[in-house]
């Protein structure tokens, strides 16, 4: 199936189900994490037990988010973001399942309601006690006032509000991700290499309950072997091809 005969599918379906990865964000300038110069290249990796029984871990921690901040906090939606903005106005996006932590879907101005961060969101961040939640911007300026960060209700430790390794991966996202998966009849996987799991069974669920599978990612995928579609090259100069005006 070529990129014309997707299109049509496309246009024909009111339950497509999207999924994507760093590689939709690397086109507005956030690294990968895995790729190089990325955070995981350059920074061991600090587990949440370390981060919650070690001042230096908690330090080492922040001082990793902080270098990185600024390019999160300023980075601008492309065009593969705007596309399932697109897919959303026109009564066709079921949900869209995302392993980033950027916030940038929501900032394109898809509904919050129709994102699943399996990861979180680092634009927040949230007391490890309370659950108190304030804007990641005044976490960073008072880290670097005054250390890391202690909620001001209860006084418990906060963290941008992301998984860390060690921290188990969030049930209601994990839920709502298998239950529209169960229910599409097109899933487009975009910018993942899908290796990470659990997230990158998703894939093969909507597969195994029908839907047609498109992979679009810029290099090869742990899961090209079962696309229906396969598409490689620029998330931002495939997708809009994709949807109709």
């Amino acid at each position: 199936m070529n990129v014309d005969e997707l299109k049509k599918r496309i246009a024909a379906s009111d339950r497509i189900v999207g999924f994507t990865g760093a590689g939709i964000s690397t086109e507005s300038g956030i690294s990968d994490y895995r790729g190089s110069g990325g955070i995981w290249t350059k920074y061991r990796v600090v587990t949440l037990q370390e981060f919650l029984a070690s001042e230096e871990g908690r330090i080492e921690y922040w001082q990793r988010k902080l270098e990185h901040w600024q390019t999160i906090r300023d980075a601008e939606p492309n065009e593969g973001h705007t596309f399932f903005v697109r897919l959303h106005e026109q009564g066709k996006l079921k949900g869209l399942i995302t392993q980033n932590i950027d916030g940038l879907h929501q900032k394109a101005g898809l509904p919050a309601d129709k994102v699943i961060e399996l990861h979180g969101n680092t634009t927040l961040t949230s007391c490890l006690e309370c659950g108190d939640t304030i804007a990641t911007e005044e976490a960073m300026n008072r880290f670097k006032d005054s250390g890391p960060p202690v909620c001001g209700k209860c006084g418990g430790w906060m963290k941008p509000a992301t998984v860390s390794f060690g921290q188990s991966m969030p049930v209601d996202e994990m839920e709502a991700a298998a239950d529209v998966c169960s229910n599409a009849d097109v899933f487009l996987a975009v910018g993942s290499s899908l290796a990470v799991q659990p997230a990158s069974h998703f894939p093969v669920v909507a597969k195994e309950n029908g839907a047609l599978l498109a992979i679009i990612n810029r290099n090869e995928t742990a899961l090209d072997q079962y696309a229906d579609v396969l598409l490689h090259g620029e998330t931002g100069a495939i997708l809009p091809q994709l949807v109709r005006p």
